[in-house]
């Protein structure tokens, strides 16, 4: 059809097929918006896609084991409390260590914004904050480990109940704090290469090869983000529950 015969039809007639070219649109923009990213983007959220389908089946397998048991299984509360001053205070520990893992999603968030501004220093502290947050985690998580240990909890039975409550826990905590951990190292090394200014001058090495690659900044954010959410379900569903 040519110009001339679409400026003559009516506007009624225009208008259903403006509605549908919106609509079309709106289911393509994912399409779009996929075949723009680059392959590093696009890898990193086929990892975490993948990694979401294991841990939500270590979850899910938690949740089956802890429903179908008959033994009690032991309090949250009270396993994981702290005498500080002569008082017990239930869950402390995991209070601070979920709040230090989700503040530095803030500091990591800000790290990525810096980074598109090219602000080389601010970045690169502020990536070196976000990994000094997370090495205090897993520091915590270590601490919290021992404790556990000490009292007598074993993969294969614990003082306070169920047996599988220490398999559980050191199967879903211990696969987390591997990924913070290699996490906290990435974060470092990108840090590193953005502190020299890597991604400016195209000095070729790990993750540098290009200039203007400060896409690698967001790509250690997304993945230090699907950690800090993975805990929020962790967090919720072996502590709270």
């Amino acid at each position: 059809m040519t110009d001339t015969a679409l400026r003559s039809l009516p506007p009624s007639a225009e208008a259903p097929k403006s509605q549908w070219r919106r609509l079309t649109d709106d289911w393509a923009g994912d399409r779009q918006a996929f075949a723009g990213a680059s392959w590093r983007k696009a890898m990193i959220w086929i990892f975490l896609l993948s990694d979401t389908f294991v841990f939500g089946c270590f979850l899910i397998g938690y949740m089956t084991v802890r429903m179908s048991t008959t033994e009690p299984w032991p309090n949250s509360s009270q396993v994981f409390a702290l005498e500080i001053g002569g008082a017990s205070l239930p869950l402390i520990l995991i209070a601070i260590m979920t709040f230090v893992l989700i503040s530095s999603s803030g500091t990591m968030a800000m790290a990525v914004a810096f980074g598109y501004r090219r602000a080389r220093r601010k970045t690169a502290l502020l990536m070196i904050v976000t990994a000094l947050l997370g090495a205090t985690f897993v520091g915590m998580q270590a601490f919290e480990w021992t404790k556990l240990i000490h009292e007598g909890v074993r993969p294969w039975t614990n003082p306070w109940g169920a047996a599988q409550f220490g398999s559980a826990f050191f199967m879903i905590t211990g696969f987390h704090g591997t990924h913070v951990t290699i996490g906290v190292i990435i974060l470092l090394i990108v840090a590193r290469k953005v502190w020299r200014g890597d991604f400016d001058t195209g000095r070729r090495g790990f993750f540098t090869s290009q200039r203007g690659r400060y896409e690698n900044v967001e790509i250690a954010g997304l993945y230090w983000h699907f950690v800090d959410l993975v805990w929020v379900f962790i967090f919720a569903l072996f502590y709270l529950w």
